[in-house]
């Protein structure tokens, strides 16, 4: 028997990361951990930085690192608009934790309230970087 899918869309800015039939998505809304089946309740969400991790028509599953957008749950679909996305596979572990060194120096030297929201918004999405990264070497 087959599994039940929707479709599902996923761009950022720069490019179109997935397009295709899956049986569930799981992602980091505002207010938390969201997984989505086929059938779900209409939904827009704003996403914080962290990955969206797809289970494929046939159960292959992928994971892509977003930095934030978008998510709308409608009945013929989903779609994923992230500010900035990456595959997990092509993410670099060096480049991750000098990412949240310097966010780390930063919230160490912040003026005030702007600069300590920057930095930590910065720490959050390096965080989230190499949470992918273990995920992948597993």
């Amino acid at each position: 028997m087959a599994a039940i899918t929707y479709h599902l869309v996923v761009v950022s800015a720069e490019k179109q990361m997935f397009d295709g039939l899956v049986q569930k998505i799981q992602v980091t809304g505002s207010e938390g951990e969201l997984g989505i089946y086929p059938q779900h309740t209409p939904l827009l969400t704003a996403i914080k930085p962290g990955m969206i991790r797809i289970t494929k028509q046939f159960g292959e599953e992928e994971l892509i690192y977003l930095s934030g957008g978008i998510l709308e749950v409608q009945p013929n679909g989903v779609i994923v608009l992230a500010d900035t996305a990456i595959r997990g596979k092509d993410l670099d572990d060096a480049k991750a934790l000098e990412s949240k060194h310097k966010a780390e120096e930063h919230i160490r030297k912040a003026h005030g309230d702007v600069d300590y929201a920057q930095a930590s918004a910065e720490l959050a999405k390096a965080i989230a970087k190499l949470r992918v990264i273990e995920l992948m070497k597993k």
